[in-house]
């Protein structure tokens, strides 16, 4: 277990450096003035997520997983399909409202909407798509065919706010919420879910089975959301939130004591669930039980370390970026803004349970590496584009309406392995740090420069994260469909102007 821990921090410590790094150096320029106090907090908290990040993947190995893989193929096992619909359900719904991501995001708009009713909401979303991604596996449903209905159903839901207007605030949380659903603790448990049910009751050399769970259960809160804000009635008001540096002891205990609080709760409803069905239908061994309960040990306090410690440094210095930056020329601004993404998704957590998990089930076909360059390519792209849109003050429409319906298109002609991948990318790249450094990043740059626009402007950030891995990804198949094609072509140009004397004739 020690050698599996220190792998893990190794790894993490490979992820964070580059971000902390970056902040470091700027804060010796004249773009970014920060005092010895905040440079202190945000260096501890860096060795703090570290230390987070590297709990939290080895309890993510040791207990989501195997608690997802086991409640997908066992209940799939039972051969009760109905009971296997519900129980999908409530555990998409008590994950949902569990996700770290959704709560900082709830707590960041809080004076907009109620957050109680906007994680149900989500939950929700998240609940009836979950088990739309069980029956496209029992019905051998294409992965593309589902996106692009969904996804047209979902613009036109929006062509319907944007006519009968009151709604139209709700647009950037909506896409937003589709993106923080898909967090450290949803995508280890769902993506595992979802690989037990495809074991058990899918066509085993249909590897697409493995993946679209994420992309899936992406699109639910974007229409649960959408739908709330249709029927909203009221005036709506929104204060921009506060991102208190927190560097006396006093207050960094009560972050660590506040953030135990929320994720004992957020991850107790799920231990219980897995218990109950443990004793009814799984009845796994003892030792099996005894490895996931230390799983979830690791996986708690390294939530606890992680959330406490992007709250503590990370959200006040991502903020302070933002609003110095601001002041800056724009080039340099967007450039920042795109090499903070190219290395913030380095840090997600579960960027590496996606990776690992698709170079295992591609059998190497689909690297680590390659997944880890495109990734950080589209985000750094995404968050570039979102501060440009800060500038120029546009819908996010502009950008979100033609990066789908490219997806989409390309999902026609690129292997549905890569389709399946690529949509499920998009929600993982939307992780913790993006809505916890990047999203307050944004705002800082909002609040300088459209100030009173900041729901409309620095709000969708997420959701153009959670897109354009769609799309980088999915270039990555396109490349790998034209450089097969190119090849057979060649190879077949060499055969017919082969000269007839090569040719040995056996008559």
């Amino acid at each position: 277990m020690l050698k599996a821990l220190l792998k893990k921090i190794s790894e993490a410590t490979v992820s964070v450096l580059p971000v902390t790094a970056i902040v470091l150096l700027l804060s010796s320029t004249p773009l970014l003035n920060l005092t010895l106090k905040e440079s202190v907090v945000f260096s501890c908290s860096a060795f703090a997520l570290i230390i987070g990040m590297a709990l939290f993947n080895l309890g993510a190995d040791i207990a989501m997983t195997p608690m997802g893989e086991q409640i997908g193929s066992g209940l799939a096992k039972t051969g009760k399909f109905k009971t296997l619909l519900l129980i999908c359900f409530i555990m998409g719904l008590f994950i949902t409202i569990a996700e770290p991501d959704l709560s900082v995001l709830a707590e960041q708009v809080s004076s907009f909407i109620n957050s109680t009713l906007l994680k149900i909401t989500i939950g929700v979303g998240v609940g009836l798509f979950l088990v739309f991604g069980i029956l496209k596996i029992v019905f051998r449903v294409s992965l593309s065919k589902m996106l692009t209905f969904f996804y047209m159903l979902l613009f036109a839901l929006v062509s319907l706010v944007l006519v009968a207007g009151g709604g139209e605030k709700f647009l950037p949380l909506a896409f937003d919420s589709g993106g923080v659903t898909t967090g450290p603790i949803t995508v280890p448990f769902i993506m595992a879910l979802g690989v037990g049910v495809a074991t058990t009751l899918g066509d085993k050399r249909d590897r697409e089975n493995n993946f679209g769970f994420i992309a899936l259960c992406s699109i639910g809160p974007i229409l649960a959301v959408m739908l709330l804000g249709t029927f909203s009635r009221g005036e709506i008001n929104y204060e921009t939130p506060t991102y208190p540096m927190h560097a006396d002891f006093y207050d960094i205990a009560k972050s660590f004591l506040s953030t135990s609080g929320e994720v004992a709760i957020a991850l107790l409803p799920i231990v219980l669930f897995f218990f109950i069905l443990q004793m009814i239908f799984l009845r796994l061994p003892k030792k099996k039980l005894q490895q996931i309960a230390v799983g979830i040990f690791y996986a708690f306090f390294g939530l606890v370390i992680f959330l406490a410690s992007v709250h503590i440094g990370f959200m006040p210095i991502g903020y302070e970026m933002g609003v110095q930056l601001a002041q800056a020329k724009s080039a340099v601004t967007v450039i920042m803004a795109f090499i903070l993404g190219f290395t913030v998704v380095l840090a997600e957590p579960a960027i590496h349970v996606l990776n690992k998990q698709v170079e295992s089930v591609t059998g190497g076909a689909v690297s680590k590496r390659s997944m880890l360059i495109a990734l950080s390519i589209g985000v750094g792209a995404s968050i570039g584009l979102s501060v440009i849109r800060v500038i120029f003050d546009f819908s996010i429409l502009y950008y979100l309406i033609p990066g789908y319906f490219l997806s989409l298109g390309l999902s026609f002609f690129v292997p549905k392995l890569y389709t399946a991948i690529a949509f499920d990318s998009g929600g993982v790249a939307s992780g913790p740090l993006t809505s916890t450094f990047i999203l307050p990043f944004l705002v800082g740059i909002c609040a300088v420069l459209q100030p009173d626009k900041i729901l409309l402007d620095a709000f969708g950030l997420v959701a153009m994260v959670a897109m354009t891995p769609l799309i980088t990804i999915q270039t990555l198949g396109f490349r790998a469909v034209v450089s097969k094609h190119v090849k057979e072509k060649i190879a077949m140009k060499r055969i017919l102007d082969a000269d007839d004397e090569q040719i040995i004739n056996f008559m």
